[in-house]
């Protein structure tokens, strides 16, 4: 067995006596396939050498897990869950029927102090293992983000598309209808001055903007049940549904009844109805004209989000950038939750990184809106002070505990159940800002009250604007 311990390369400098009370120390276990070794989130008190089988480790994201390495005979794993006396950051279960050598505490204090390669070819090992976890989990949290960015636009695109769908086929039967009892109409109307009054007419439907019905429910329907008994009184077909779309375009009985002094009562009803039919298809044109402009303003929202065709670097206006984050992660916005602007009037445009800066606002607003579980206020704050611009995200959920502050932007670390989080956002967001932008990312938080302040130079330095 020492002679197999001796062919590891963790071990290959310890002296026999010092091998022999490691051995002595340590335990070895079998683990049959498909079991789990360590659990992620589980509290790390041992280092696992493998002396046979094959290993998998992989870390919980969202509903899925990410594989990040397999380990084979030789290599050993748990060591930063030990160093650090942290939770388990990953998960490890055997492919195949494995053997392991168990080094308790006790036992990793004593090789590291017997042996003068070990720390160097644990801190090398941990290094490598940081530096490739991380880079295979930020790809995995764009790709994951993308997926949740694209399922976010197809809800906003979704509804505005679904809207022109449904007024382009009422349209179809308001056009219908309105041409129907045009002709109708103009086969009544014999006298010169009534073809007049309904060209007058014609002209003033087509000018008349849709006004917003009144706030009130109440109100609202006290208008309409007003105009339709006017239009039952005078014999008008269907005058339910024609009241509605009549008080929607700011129509009442006092404007109606000056109809009667130019047509009769037999024309009345086939003017009205007129009236009605052409109000709907201005109406229903307003409509697709608001849906396809609430399509546009998305689809520039997402073109400026990401920066598209542009140089790495940009003149950006930080408001517009904040604005148009928002657009994008209004999806998890809910009603219990109201955003409140305070911009000043004098925010300049600042040369940025643009994509890694909405990366940055992305994290931090999508951190807020977590803390406060749905329901809260959210402020952006952003202002200039001599050469720097600086942007405040606020909510007012329960707070970053005192202890913990300090750690918040390591990487991995995070105070979310194993699968909710991986402690990268903030972690990125802090080599965004402080390393590429040289600026600066605080954090003061208290029970009601977290703040995240951004301080960005207006300005970069030209030494970081050439490493592009």
């Amino acid at each position: 067995m020492l002679d197999e311990l001796r062919r590891i390369p963790l071990f290959a400098d310890l002296s026999e006596v010092d091998l022999e009370r490691l051995y002595q120390m340590a335990e070895t276990v079998s683990i049959p396939a498909g079991e789990l070794v360590l659990r992620e989130g589980d509290q790390g008190d041992s280092l696992f050498v493998v002396l046979d089988g094959e290993l998998e480790v992989t870390k919980r994201q969202g509903s899925q897990d990410i594989l990040l390495a397999l380990y084979k005979p030789g290599q050993f794993f748990g060591e930063m869950a030990l160093l650090e006396q942290a939770p388990r950051s990953a998960s490890v279960r055997t492919l195949q029927e494995s053997r392991l050598l168990v080094i308790s505490q006790v036992a990793f204090q004593t090789l590291l102090s017997c042996s003068p390669s070990a720390p160097m070819k644990i801190l090398h090992t941990v290094t490598s293992r940081l530096r490739s976890t991380e880079s295979a989990l930020i790809q995995n949290e764009k790709m994951a983000a993308l997926g949740t960015l694209a399922a976010g636009l197809a809800h906003e695109l979704n509804n505005p598309a679904a809207a022109i769908r449904r007024s382009a086929a009422q349209l179809r039967d308001a056009l219908a209808e309105r041409d129907k009892l045009a002709a109708w109409l103009h086969s009544l109307a014999t006298d010169e001055h009534q073809k007049e009054a309904l060209g007058a007419l014609q002209v003033e439907v087509a000018e008349r903007k849709i006004t917003a019905p009144p706030d009130d429910p109440l109100d609202r329907c006290e208008l309409e049940d007003g105009l339709q008994g006017w239009l039952e009184d005078r014999g008008v077909d269907e005058p339910w549904e024609l009241a509605p779309v009549l008080v929607a375009s700011g129509w009442d009985s006092d404007e109606l009844e000056r109809l009667t002094e130019r047509f009769t009562s037999t024309q009345l009803p086939v003017v009205v109805g007129w009236l009605g039919a052409s109000s709907s298809v201005y109406g229903l044109l307003e409509e697709v004209g608001q849906s396809a402009e609430a399509m546009s303003e998305i689809v520039k929202a997402v073109k400026t989000y990401s920066y598209l065709d542009q140089a790495p670097i940009q003149e950006v206006d930080v408001v517009e950038s904040l604005e148009n984050t928002l657009v994008l992660l209004r999806p998890k916005i809910t009603a219990g939750i109201t955003i409140t602007r305070e911009y000043a009037d004098d925010v300049p445009l600042i040369e940025a990184y643009g994509s890694e800066l909405n990366q940055v606002w992305t994290n931090l607003i999508d951190n807020a809106i977590d803390a406060m579980a749905g329901r809260g206020e959210l402020t952006l704050r952003a202002f200039a002070a001599e050469s720097t611009v600086t942007v405040d995200v606020i909510d007012d959920g329960p707070g970053i505990p005192h202890e913990i502050q300090p750690r918040i932007f390591e990487p991995f670390y995070t105070t979310k159940d194993p699968g909710a989080g991986t402690g990268l956002g903030l972690h990125t967001a802090y080599n965004i800002i402080v390393h590429k932008h040289r600026g600066q990312l605080q954090v003061a938080s208290r029970a009601g009250e977290t703040r995240f302040r951004v301080v960005l130079p207006i300005r970069l330095a030209k030494n970081n604007a050439s490493v592009a």
